[in-house]
Formats: C-alpha cells, structure tokens, sequence
C-alpha cells in the first residue's frame, strides 16, 4: 500500500514529496475504525507547527482531510458501522497518510458524510470550511446585521467565509487581487454586498470606510497581512497582500481583527489605534482543533454542521476536477508553494 509524505530538508525549498510503500496495522484499537479511502484534499505543510508540537520524523505523512467508507470497527467504536460512508480529518501525530487506500483513525475525528455530499468535494472543502468556521464563530462570533471584510474573497477560504457569514445574515464586503477576481466575486452579489479592489490604484480604507459611512467593519477575516509599507515585487502571492495599519484603520470601535499571519508585529502606533477603538486581534491557527484535543466535542460539531451545509448547497467550494494517485506529488508540491492552490485526489 502506498502513501504520500513529506522528507524535510533544511529549508523549505529543500521540501520532497515521495510517494513511499506503508501498511497499516491488522489488528485495530479499541476507539478505532478502518476506512477504505475514496478522496484526499492536500493542504499545504506547516513544518514549524510539526516541531512546535514536538513531532519530528523523517518523513511527514501528507493528506489528512479524508472521505471514505468504514470496512471495521474497533471493539468499543460507538459512532460508526462497516459501510458508513465519512469524513473527517487526521490528527497532527497520525502516522499514515491520507492518500493511502486503508487508514485508521480515531472516531473521534470522523462524522458521517451526507448521501448527496461527494467524496472529492468533501475532502476539498473540509479544511477551508473549518477556517471559516474558527474565524467567524468561535474567533469573531458574529452576529446577523454586522459588517465583514473578507480579504481575499476569491480565495478557497475568503469564499467560504463570505457564504457562511451571509447565510448568518451579515454585511459582507470582499477584496478582488484582480479583474478576473473581481468578476468572479460579482457574481456572487448580493451575497457581497461590494467588492473592493486592491490592484491598481485603488484605496482599501477609503472604499471601506465609503461604504460603511465612516464607520468601519465590525470584523475583518485576512488571508496574510504586510509589515512593511515596501511591496515585494518578487512574490506574487504577496503582491496585493494589505498592510497591517490598513486593516486596523478599517475596523470599526470594538471590531475583531482575525489574521491568518503567524509572525504578526504590531507597532506602537498600531497598538494605540485599535486601543482606541477598543477593538481586539486574534490568530487563525488551521490546526488548532486537531493538536489540541481539548474541545473535541465542539470540533465534531463544526464537521456536522459543515458537511451538512455542503450538501444543501449553502456552502459551494470552488469546483475541483480530482486527480489520480500518480499525480499527487506533483500537485502537492504546487500546493506547498502556493497555498491558495486546492488540490483533491482521487483514490
């Protein structure tokens, strides 16, 4: 059996992905099920999340959210039966891979797959609709009648959120990196009640703050911030990032701030502002439910919520066309160097 992972260089440049022979053990654990493999999405790795948590291998298993059917069922797995059809996504610490065609996995990780949701688009859109979720529900708590600034709306994430937070009955405003964006995003109308542009000459506070009649937004989603007022030309998926004190000067008083940047430094200046306006920031971590077990309940809840959403069509991802196993490291290494890319195979 063959899965894919991830040998660790020095650098991130120095990332191979391998497809690499593995199996599974024959005998499962109490609280475990097996699950024959239908779809995988790959995500981007977050290597320093890896060693921050204590793990380190010489070779990462890639592909954790997963869509399949159970084949077995450990002697005290509660939740599930053989022919149940699931998704869920694997912990930081599984040591098998998603792209493997048997896995076991906790069932805590696992909720049922709705008959209409397919696998790839299950296991494309788990990740992304979780973020969404963390962002505007337990992050932001949002609330029908506030006003969202998606950054990024075109993104697998911004679109997630700009549908999910109209279907809670909020304002949403998205920003477009360029004209094709821009025509995408129009089309959603009037689930986006305006679409800003951030390419050309355009101005990010004057526009939001124009629509909103000074007032500024209520919360603010971001896919990646600048520090510094100097543009790096040469990455492109930086280019039309905004920089910090624009997002701060667009919220409103007691806004929320949630950044999806890690290595986020604010200012004194910057801290002064958002004081005044008694407004708060918070970190988007995309692994935060499955390092830390401690909320696992409202974890699973999520999952439910998000798949039934998905197949009621409430929550519809960006079409993915799925691949087959032989491309996977290919695809995965364009997903590692762009992490806007989605990428789902097929087993």
């Amino acid at each position: 059996m063959k899965g894919l992972y991830c040998r660790a260089g020095v650098s991130e440049s120095e990332l191979k992905f391998v497809i690499q022979e593995t199996a599974v053990p024959e005998v499962l654990e109490s609280h475990q099920v097996r699950v024959k493999v239908k779809a995988c999405g790959l995500s981007p790795l977050d290597l320093q999340m890896f060693s921050d948590v204590g793990i380190h291998r010489d070779l990462l298993p890639v592909g954790r959210e997963v869509s399949g059917v159970v084949l077995q069922v450990g002697p005290q797995v509660t939740f599930f039966q053989p022919d149940d059809e699931v998704v869920g996504i694997l912990p930081l610490d599984s040591p098998c891979s998603g792209l493997c065609d048997v896995i076991h996995i906790d069932e805590y990780h696992l909720v049922e797959k709705p008959e209409k949701l397919s696998a790839a688009c299950a296991a494309g859109a788990l990740r992304d609709g979780v973020c969404a979720y963390t962002a505007l529900h337990t992050l932001a708590r949002v609330a029908a009648g506030q006003t969202l600034l998606v950054m990024d709306g075109a993104s697998p994430l911004g679109l997630m959120c700009v549908q999910l937070a109209c279907f809670h009955g909020l304002k949403v405003l998205a920003t477009a990196a360029s004209p094709q964006e821009h025509a995408f995003l129009e089309q959603l109308r009037p689930s986006v009640a305006r679409v800003v542009p951030v390419y050309g000459d355009s101005d990010l506070q004057a526009e939001v703050l124009e629509e909103t009649g000074g007032l500024g937004v209520d919360v603010v989603v971001d896919s990646g911030v600048r520090l510094q007022d100097k543009v790096d030309e040469e990455s492109e998926e930086n280019r039309f990032l905004p920089h910090k004190h624009d997002v701060i000067s667009v919220l409103g008083v007691s806004g929320h701030w949630v950044t999806t940047h890690k290595d986020l430094q604010l200012d004194p200046p910057d801290c002064r502002l958002l004081h005044l306006k008694s407004a708060s920031v918070s970190f988007l971590n995309p692994e935060v439910w499955t390092a830390a077990a401690s909320q696992q309940g409202r974890f699973l809840h999520i999952l439910m919520d998000l798949v039934e959403k998905l197949s009621s069509g409430v929550l519809r991802p960006q079409p993915q066309e799925p691949l087959p196993l032989y491309e996977a490291t290919v695809a995965m290494e364009t997903v590692q160097r762009h992490p806007r890319k989605k990428a789902v195979v097929q087993l």
